[in-house]
C-alpha cells in the first residue's frame, strides 16, 4: 500500500512569526501537508504561474491581505482571473476584522475569510480547522479528498 500523498499548501504571509505558527499547527495535524511559505504578493503570483516543473498547483492557498509589493487583494484578483489558477481554494487569513475587507475578499473570489485570532490557542485551532475543512471534508479539484 502506498503512502498517502502530502497535500500542497501555499501560505503567503509577511509575518515570519505567523508563518512559523501555521507550520507548527500543521505539523501536529493528522493530515499530511507540505507547506510552502512566501512573504510577498509578487513572489506568490510568480510561484503560482511557474509551471516549468509540471507540478500541480497547490491544493490550498492561505493568503494574508497586507503584503509587500503586491497586496493580498491583488493576489486574490490575479488568481481568480487566471483560468489555470482560479480553481485553487483561497482562504484569506488576516488580522483584519473590517467588514469592508471581508466583503471585498469575497467579491474578489475568496473561498473563505478567517480572522487571525489574537491568542496562540485560538490561532492553532483556526489553522487546524481550515486544514480539516479543506482536506477532511471538502472535495478538491487537484486530487484532494
Amino acid at each position: 500500500m502506498s503512502m498517502p500523498r502530502a497535500h500542497e499548501i501555499l501560505l503567503v504571509d509577511d509575518s515570519p512569526a505567523d508563518a512559523a505558527l501555521v507550520q507548527e499547527a500543521l505539523a501536529r495535524s493528522p493530515h499530511q501537508s507540505r507547506l510552502t511559505c512566501l512573504t510577498d504578493g509578487e513572489q506568490a503570483v510568480a510561484y503560482l504561474r511557474d509551471r516549468s516543473n509540471n507540478a500541480l498547483p497547490p491544493e490550498l492557498l492561505i493568503l494574508d491581505l497586507n503584503l509587500a509589493k503586491k497586496d493580498g487583494r491583488a493576489v486574490l484578483a490575479d488568481v481568480k482571473a487566471d483560468p489555470q489558477l482560479r480553481q485553487i481554494p483561497v482562504v484569506v487569513f488576516s488580522t483584519s476584522q473590517s467588514a469592508r475587507d471581508i466583503a471585498s475578499s469575497y467579491e474578489l473570489g475568496a473561498n473563505c475569510y478567517v480572522c487571525k485570532p489574537g491568542n496562540l490557542q485560538g490561532f492553532f485551532q483556526a489553522v487546524r480547522l481550515i486544514e480539516e475543512f479543506w482536506f477532511g471534508c471538502a472535495s478538491l479539484p487537484y486530487g484532494g479528498q
